[in-house]
């Protein structure tokens, strides 16, 4: 994950995830545990995730707690993540 990337969900996690341009995020925010965001979401974030990262990650094998921080989420996608066809 570098800086980029990680701003880069943040911001979409911000504004169409939350609907709040103003919460305060950072890399290590515990997004799931803390209840910011729900189930339904993390879909949305997962595919937000795929996009970024330009990987595929198996829905079926993402856990809620790999998508608890913007840190974890972008390990999740180094760790069972593979690259997009073209």
């Amino acid at each position: 994950m570098d800086n980029v990337q990680a701003e880069e969900m943040i911001q979409y996690l911000k504004q169409r995830v939350l609907r709040n341009p103003n919460v305060a995020i950072d890399p290590e925010t515990s997004l799931v545990s803390s209840g910011m965001i729900d189930s339904f979401a993390l879909i949305e974030a997962l595919f937000e995730l795929e996009r970024i990262t330009k990987l595929r990650i198996p829905a079926s094998k993402v856990a809620p707690s790999d998508m608890d921080s913007v840190r974890k989420m972008f390990e999740t996608a180094q760790r069972l993540g593979k690259p997009r066809k073209q």
